[in-house]
């Protein structure tokens, strides 16, 4: 897919898809009657689909999260993260992108914000916004927050082939886990959801 027909699909007046789309990436064990809220608070975060054209197609990055003992440690994620001060959801997607790739932001223009998401093992309320660039950006992650950046494209992510399902022991007994294969990963939970969404404005009359 080009980068031109991704920004046509990506018309902000448009209805989100929202929930329908996400379902079929959310895990097994995460489906059904939510609990009760235990009333501790949700903490902001923002995410950036990065959209830019490399060999005439449309590509986005994301990143390996290095191994450690947090909640998503070691995971495949878009680049993002919790909001600081009085910034706004948008100025935290751009900052934080800048702050893991190692690049100016300042010229990433966001052509529309996805649904909100909430990720209850880490208690995040993520705000996920896509964004272009003319040209691929040069990226210098930051050690201590990417191990690895990676470029996929939505080409890529728009391959029935790419969806994938494995099977996760969980209190007993086995759950359907679904995630896309891109670029050779596996990205599955608050990414794969994330990018369910997207996936389903591209593919608008096909």
């Amino acid at each position: 897919m080009t980068l031109e027909t991704a920004l046509g699909r990506l018309d902000p007046s448009r209805p989100l898809p929202g929930e329908d789309a996400r379902l079929p990436l959310v895990p097994e064990y995460r489906r059904g009657p939510r609990p009760e809220e235990d009333g501790s608070p949700w903490r902001e975060a923002s995410v950036l689909i990065l959209l830019y054209p490399r060999g005439g197609t449309a590509r986005f990055p994301l990143i390996q999260r290095p191994p450690g003992t947090g909640v998503h440690a070691g995971q495949v994620s878009l680049p993002g993260g919790s909001r600081e001060g009085r910034e706004t959801a948008e100025e935290c997607a751009l900052r934080e992108t800048a702050e893991e790739l190692g690049f100016d932001t300042s010229g990433v223009r966001i052509l529309r914000e996805l649904t909100t998401l909430r990720v209850p093992p880490s208690r995040f309320r993520v705000r996920p916004f896509v964004g272009v660039l003319d040209s691929p950006p040069p990226f210098r992650p930051a050690p201590a927050e990417v191990e690895e950046c990676f470029e996929t494209g939505l080409a890529e992510l728009l391959d029935p082939a790419a969806r994938e399902e494995d099977l996760v022991e969980r209190e007993g007994r086995l759950w359907r886990v679904p995630f896309y294969r891109l670029a050779g990963r596996r990205v599955w939970g608050a990414t794969a959801i994330i990018l369910a969404e997207l996936r389903e404005i591209m593919a608008v009359n096909g």
